[in-house]
């Protein structure tokens, strides 16, 4: 059975940088941003870690790049604490979507669940998951594995027949070089401020929700408060929501701006 940890904030919190450190580390892995731990497979490999035989490790996803797919490793890694009887929720519909928060959250607690079970045993990340790529830089396909030295063979003497160099001839001035190169670099850079693009959205989206979220928090306060108008405490309360910054000037009642209105009466 597994130590359970609280999911409180800790005292000393981790970086993201120290987190990404960590998870590379241990696992032999490449990430270099805390959203790809959304696909679960990391967090699959580290219950092998510390609790061997507990999920089957062929039934992990470690390339995947669907959402159908992370969810699959997430409900191995549920599947993975109920059998170690863990009490963490696992809120996949969220981890699933890549956004920074949700995953940071995750990945600090499991930090705290990890270092309280684990019992310092040697574990070869690489060969558990059969050399396959994990992480921002992973591709399709299996690591490499160390590739063994050849002997070097010996030098054998011969007589050796110098042959004078072929001499090339010199392009023509009129001569353009092949646009391949350029065209290559032009799509990997494409490519990538296409992938910050999507994660600028992804960002957007999740401070819209949060936005209508408080919004919706701080208009139910002000009807509630409207009702009790009356006492003191609540009128305090109505000051600072109604209140704004320096500077800043309401529209009249009759919704006309100062400036608008003269120039309206001279007409």
């Amino acid at each position: 059975m597994a130590i359970n940890v609280t999911n409180t904030s800790a005292a000393d919190p981790l970086s993201r940088h120290q987190i990404l450190s960590w998870v590379n580390e241990s696992l032999q892995s490449n990430y270099v941003k805390i959203e790809e731990l959304c696909t679960g497979a990391a967090y699959c490999q580290f219950m092998d870690m510390l609790f061997p035989g507990t999920l089957s490790m062929k039934k992990v996803k470690f390339t995947s790049k669907l959402e159908h797919e992370y969810i699959q490793n997430f409900k191995l890694l549920q599947a993975a604490f109920t059998k170690m009887q863990v009490d963490q929720n696992v809120e996949v519909q969220k981890l699933v979507k890549g956004r920074y928060q949700d995953n940071f959250e995750f990945v600090q607690w499991f930090k705290k669940f990890f270092d309280a079970n684990h019992d310092g045993r040697e574990y070869d990340a690489l060969s558990r998951r059969d050399y396959q790529e994990l992480g921002g830089s992973a591709k399709k396909g299996s690591a490499r594995q160390p590739a063994a030295v050849a002997p070097r063979p010996k030098p054998i003497v011969q007589n050796i027949v110098r042959v004078p160099p072929q001499v090339r001839p010199a392009r023509s001035a009129g001569t353009k070089a092949s646009p391949s190169r350029t065209a290559g670099g032009d799509s990997l850079k494409v490519q990538e401020l296409t992938q910050q693009l999507e994660d600028l959205k992804g960002t957007v989206d999740g401070l819209e929700k949060e936005r209508d979220f408080y919004f919706g928090k701080l208009r139910d306060i002000e009807v509630l408060c409207q009702d009790e108008s009356e006492s003191p405490a609540i009128k305090g309360i109505l000051d600072v929501l109604y209140a704004t910054e320096e500077g800043f000037t309401a529209p009249d009642e009759g919704g006309e701006i100062e400036g608008v209105a003269d120039e309206q009466e001279e007409y």
